[in-house]
């Protein structure tokens, strides 16, 4: 078949197109993980705000060490845990630019707790990306912070044991409790009317910080089919069914301030 007899008709309209903040790569996640989403939703947004230019990601270690290939803009690469320690530094001295954290559970619910805590507690003027699909994604399946009772992980085959190893942490309630974060929500990738909620609350963080606001974060539910051992359409019924009620969707912390935008 020719490319002309493919071609769209005259008056066909594009109602969407890859984001300029997206590069054109092939991806490194695997199959069914809704890490992708989350990377065009931040690119998106990005656009959307018109910030692309002065905007610079920081991702620690795990499965978002390579949004560097991703997104089309500088970004820094932290130690683990380290991401909202070296976003610090860098808005502080660079303060007309757009900073963001883009991580993990197990990066930032564990080694990366103390980092996390304090950078809302000094009200830091960051956004942080928080991605929390219950296990450790990239070093083997792990047993995160984050993992729900009774879930089989590779350091957990008989399941999470909240005896022993303790309740997951649920981080957006934590963080709401700090006086220096303005903006803290949950929301998930499991489904495209939850992805639009996302989105919504992506363009509110980063305008939070725009308006000088202080700390924020979006918590997003997200996927691993392959630590899971689901296919993916298992794993986003397994988000609904079993994450949500454990880390229920809503808003956590939203500032006067933040209200208050237009």
């Amino acid at each position: 078949m020719s490319e002309t007899s493919i071609a769209p008709p005259e008056n066909m309209v594009a109602v969407y197109q890859r984001p300029d903040a997206l590069t054109h790569v092939d991806t490194h996640y695997c199959p069914g993980c809704t890490h992708g989403i989350a990377n065009r939703l931040v690119a998106e947004v990005i656009d959307e705000l018109g910030v692309r230019e002065r905007t610079i990601g920081v991702a620690p270690v795990g499965c978002s060490v390579f949004v560097y290939n991703y997104f089309n803009f500088d970004c820094a690469e932290a130690a683990h845990g380290r991401a909202p320690a070296m976003a610090t530094g860098i808005k502080r001295v660079l303060t007309e630019h757009v900073v963001f954290t883009y991580q993990g559970d197990g990066d930032l619910a564990a080694i990366g707790m103390a980092e996390i805590l304090h950078a809302a507690g000094r009200g830091e003027n960051i956004t942080t990306v928080f991605i929390n699909n219950a296990i450790y994604g990239m070093t083997g399946g792990q047993m995160a912070p984050t993992t729900l009772p009774g879930q089989k992980t590779s350091s957990s085959p008989f399941g999470r044991d909240v005896e022993l190893t303790g309740y997951p942490m649920k981080m957006a309630e934590l963080l709401a409790e700090i006086d220096g974060a303005a903006y803290v929500v949950r929301r998930s990738l499991h489904n495209p009317a939850e992805i639009r909620k996302a989105r919504k609350a992506l363009v509110t963080a980063f305008r939070a910080q725009l308006a000088g606001l202080g700390f924020s974060m979006v918590e997003l539910l997200s996927t691993c089919p392959t630590n899971w051992g689901m296919t993916p359409e298992e794993a986003l019924k397994w988000v609904k069914e079993y994450m949500v009620p454990i880390f229920p969707l809503g808003d956590y912390k939203v500032g006067e301030a933040v209200a208050a935008m237009k």
